[in-house]
């Protein structure tokens, strides 16, 4: 890996865009040498993995950890407890037992609300209009931030309509008042920019190919 990239990629994005470092499938190593040129947000979407290189890199204070991944309701405990993001929420059951837990635990996770803006069967998300309906029962969720809207766009799209579905999450959500929308990968970041993001989640475009 090449911290070149990162940099190269970092002096392109507008100020108002974070880089969110993928660094599932990643070494400890890897996350340690993005971070002294600057990286403190990484994103892992396996708790087992994450666990195991927060513990490596519990002295380097100033990473902050992303859940990125699919919840899966056995987990939800040791991500609150562990993470201080959480992107992935893909559904009001889920965030209310987030909600439940953090209100246990004390602790106050960043939630951004995962939203499905096609059809994708192997892809989670709120329906759009069902996160409308839902809306004013999320805001009295007690022990949870909402920051913003997390999106997942198909693969192979052309880059217009990757624009297209991006522009759909951004006006979601500044019609719900959230600043924050985390979407754009390695392959459509440029696209997710033009349309308002401000989370990109970059993990080969960094890191390099995994193995």
């Amino acid at each position: 890996m090449n911290p070149a990239n990162y940099l190269k990629i970092k002096n392109k994005i507008p100020s108002n865009v974070n880089i969110l470092a993928v660094s599932k499938g990643f070494k400890s190593q890897e996350i340690k040498t993005i971070q002294n040129v600057g990286q403190n947000d990484f994103g892992e979407s396996k708790f087992q993995e994450a666990f195991e290189k927060q513990i490596i890199l519990k002295d380097l204070k100033d990473i902050k950890w992303h859940f990125i991944g699919r919840i899966q309701s056995n987990k939800i405990r040791k991500i609150v407890k562990n993470f201080k993001y959480i992107h992935s929420v893909d559904s009001f059951e889920k965030l209310q037992r987030i909600s439940d837990i953090s209100c246990e635990e004390k602790k106050n996770p960043l939630i951004m609300l995962q939203v499905k803006f096609s059809e994708d069967p192997s892809k989670g998300g709120f329906n759009p209009e069902l996160l409308i309906t839902k809306w004013s029962e999320i805001q009295e969720l007690k022990n949870i931030k909402l920051t913003g809207l997390m999106t997942i766009n198909p693969k192979g799209l052309s880059s217009k309509e990757n624009f297209e579905l991006f522009q759909k999450c951004r006006a979601l959500a500044d019609s719900l008042q959230l600043s924050d929308c985390s979407m754009g990968m390695s392959g459509d970041w440029e696209e997710a920019i033009d349309a308002g993001s401000t989370w990109l989640r970059l993990g080969s475009l960094i890191f390099g190919d995994r193995f």
